[in-house]
């Protein structure tokens, strides 16, 4: 066998809640000039068989580069590996099942019951028993210590009142508005220091150091080793914060989590919460890429240049180094791989089509939109956690292949509870509960003989269709003695499929029609395990008409993982009306911060055109508190960077209105930079379509038949099985049938055509209804 060069074998992987899937490259022996891809996917959880998925994954990969058998427990050689990129659920998981790790809280005196208090949202205010989700951190301790910021925001009279600063940052001119003392520069003593945001901070009392370090030692002694430090006002005068956080470090705490730090913004609830979360969550996710380190040789945790490079993928959709990878920025670590995977396989930058992401996976279905940008949230709530932090705007609903289907209070349920990897559903041969693969499995829209045989204690046996028909029969039997009409086993499975396809489609309408956009006029990037099942369904029920299913569909988190580019931001707290003064002081600032932002993507390994900067400001209206992340758009005004013009558009597009007598106010300045991993990904699926001589499949070249189950047209007993990798570029299969490879089934309605392309399955629906 042809030796594969070191150092080329890029590996990604994606630990879902049920499945692992590994997208693996490397040099083609026979042509140098193009890669080979490998598909491997395997339980999540197997823990009969391996530790850990990702690890089990990538040893199948090596075997199969290097054509040598690797015994399972034995420590991984990296000379073969380029990079590893990994998306995980850990810290998801963790904050889910509230499985993180215990710390504790330092906060100012006065603040200890902050957190628990919250923002008085009543998210179920008619509930009659309310359960308020206990805080992540264990134990409270406040510190003697106090800052304040000198004068009123509400002041009419703001600007003229202010304290003036010189360039070298002493007082030009005491503040003289409402509370003034008559003395000093302030409304009292204290000294006076100028903020990160600009804003005059009086100290009111600095906090005592050897106290400080007598309460974080007695915590060390109680075993506390993680530790979130919030206090007031820290996002612009973080002094205090760091000087604790040296001591904690000195005294032998190993995560600390500093505030200001993490999250530099106004509104200390959410900056409070967040950094609780992040020392709560980065330690289980330490402990878990310590234990996947371990199967690898030294070289892969090393960081030199010359050693292979291990990627995480963040929250926000790009890619982060382990220094900058923590369990804040990990939280949609899983589904951001999908999001970037559809994204960057299906826009078009001259159609400008958007598209809804529907990614059906084991445990729940993730629904994203895209628009030529990734859309981004910058507060969300996880389990009854409010985390500010960038994230994609995933909507995820409790519906997906592992989804358990009951009959309650007479009416068909589907989810929330899954049944994982572990048992999984009743046809996985563990003894699970009926979920929506079995429903499909019934149906004939999953085939034993086509689906990976890795069931069972030896790990070769087929799906169990007997195990399903048995508990689907018990569900029928309840069902029809509840009911006048008696319906028979199809209807009744496909009622289960009916409702969850309607829980899916809920997130779906949240995402457009809620926020002004017409869901018929998208185009549906269906992927995972389970998307192609759903698919058309889904599509007919949302009156889409174009389906796109890329040829790896079912692994898009892993692939998209190798799509990916590098990400690095920076930001700072703002406090400025924007007015033409100001202006050239926030670009001075924006300015600084992107020669960072580069400096750092260098050191990363990226520079020149393979770095795009975008620069945003944080602005809101005065008397709000809705501030936008606002990038300005080349036909914003004058197209020269104009904030003013790109926030009048967003705020006009978000809420309907403009409040144009209000001045508007600046609370951050902040600068992504983006180190390319692609120039270009080539031909897009559109233009290729438009130019495909399309060439009608005849019944007669199906793999085999099948009886599948369609709605309102029943069984069709002779329904073709086409093998995807038996099609060629242009083939157009029509519905009714199945087309299917090694990962995936994908469903084509009566009615449907798809075109195969030479990276998609283009599906369009006779009439979307």
């Amino acid at each position: 066998m042809t030796q594969v060069p070191d150092r080329s074998v890029r590996i990604c992987a994606d630990r879902g809640g049920t499945f692992c899937d590994v997208h693996a490259s490397h040099p083609d022996p026979e042509n140098p000039n193009e890669r080979k891809d490998i598909i491997v996917k395997l339980l999540s959880q197997d823990s009969a068989n391996y530790a850990d998925a990702p690890t089990e994954g990538i040893r199948r990969v090596l075997e199969i580069v290097t054509g040598k058998s690797i015994p399972r427990g034995s420590v991984l050689d990296t000379s073969k590996i380029d990079y590893i990129r990994l998306s995980t659920t850990v810290a998801t998981n963790a904050l889910l099942e509230r499985k993180g790790h215990r710390h504790a809280l330092l906060i100012t005196k006065g603040f200890k019951d902050l957190l628990l208090i919250g923002n008085q949202s009543r998210p179920r205010i008619f509930d009659l028993n309310i359960r308020r989700p206990n805080p992540l951190y264990s134990e409270v301790v406040e510190v003697d210590e106090r800052v304040t910021l000198v004068g009123y925001i509400s002041d009419p009279k703001a600007e003229e009142n202010a304290l003036l600063w010189n360039e070298d940052g002493t007082i030009q001119r005491g503040y003289r508005g409402p509370g003034w003392d008559g003395e000093g520069d302030a409304e009292g003593p204290g000294d006076i220091v100028r903020g990160i945001s600009g804003e005059a901070v009086r100290i009111l009392k600095r906090p005592d150091l050897d106290v400080v370090r007598h309460d974080l030692q007695r915590l060390h002694d109680a075993g506390y080793r993680s530790l979130a430090i919030v206090l007031v006002h820290s996002y612009t005068f973080p002094e205090h914060e760091t000087q604790i956080g040296g001591l904690a470090r000195e005294v032998g705490f190993t995560q600390v989590s500093e505030s200001s730090q993490l999250l530099p913004m106004i509104k200390m609830v959410p900056r409070g919460v967040s950094s609780t979360a992040d020392a709560y969550l980065t330690p289980i996710l330490r402990e878990y890429l310590d234990g996947f380190f371990q199967g690898f040789d030294a070289k892969l945790k090393d960081g030199r240049v010359k050693s292979p490079r291990v990627e995480f993928m963040g929250s926000d959709g790009g890619l982060l180094d382990l220094n900058n990878f923590s369990g804040l920025k990990s939280i949609l670590s899983g589904p951001a791989g999908g999001v970037v995977g559809y994204a960057l396989t299906s826009w078009d930058e001259e159609r400008k089509y958007p598209i809804i992401g529907l990614d059906v996976g084991g445990t729940s279905t993730d629904v994203s939109r895209f628009d030529g940008r990734y859309e981004v949230v910058y507060e969300t709530t996880t389990a009854g956690v409010t985390i500010q932090s960038p994230q994609l705007d995933i909507n995820t609903v409790a519906a997906g292949g592992g989804s358990c289907l009951t009959f309650r209070n007479g009416l068909f349920l589907a989810g929330p509870e899954s049944a994982g990897a572990q048992p999984g559903p009743a046809c996985y041969r563990k003894g699970g509960p009926l979920a929506v693969t079995d429903a499909n499995l019934l149906l004939g829209r999953l085939i034993p003989d086509y689906f990976p045989k890795i069931f069972g204690k030896s790990e070769k046996e087929p799906l169990d269709t007997d195990a399903s028909r048995v508990a689907f029969e018990k569900v029928a039997k309840e069902i029809n003695e509840s009911h006048e009409m008696s319906l028979d086993l199809d209807e009744i499975v496909y009622g289960f499929i009916k409702v969850a396809n309607e829980t899916m489609c809920r997130p779906i309408r949240a995402l457009t029609e809620a926020r002004g956009y017409s869901t018929g006029k998208h185009v549906l990037a269906s992927f995972g395990g389970a998307g192609g099942q759903h698919a058309c369904e889904i599509a007919s029920l949302l009156g889409i008409k174009t389906i796109l299913i890329h040829r790896y569909s079912s692994i898009l988190s892993a692939y998209g993982l190798a799509l990916a580019d590098r990400a690095y931001e920076l930001q700072e707290p703002s406090s400025t009306f924007y007015s033409a003064q100001t202006r050239r002081t926030l670009v001075a600032r924006l300015d600084k911060l992107t020669n960072d932002v580069k400096a750092e993507l260098k050191r990363q390994g990226f520079e020149g055109d393979r770095v795009i900067v975008e620069r945003m400001l944080n602005m809101r209206f005065e008397g709000t508190d809705t501030a936008l992340m606002v990038l300005p758009h080349q036909d914003d005004a004058n197209g020269a960077e104009d904030f003013e013009a790109a926030f009048k558009r967003v705020y006009k597009a978000e809420f309907g209105f403009l409040l144009d007598t209000k001045s508007i106010i600046v609370d951050d300045v902040k600068v992504r930079g983006i180190g390319k991993t692609f120039d270009n990904l080539g031909e897009s699926v559109y233009s290729e379509i438009d130019r495909l001589q399309k060439k009608p499949v005849a019944h007669d070249r199906a793999d085999s038949t099948y009886s599948v189950y369609f709605d309102k047209v029943g069984r069709v007993g002779d329904t073709p099985v086409f093998l995807l990798d038996n099609l060629a570029v242009g083939d157009e299969v029509t519905g009714p049938a199945m087309i299917i490879d090694n990962t995936q089934t994908i469903v084509v309605v009566p009615g449907a055509r798809a075109v195969l392309t030479s990276k998609h399955l283009y599906i369009t629906l006779s009439e979307a209804k």
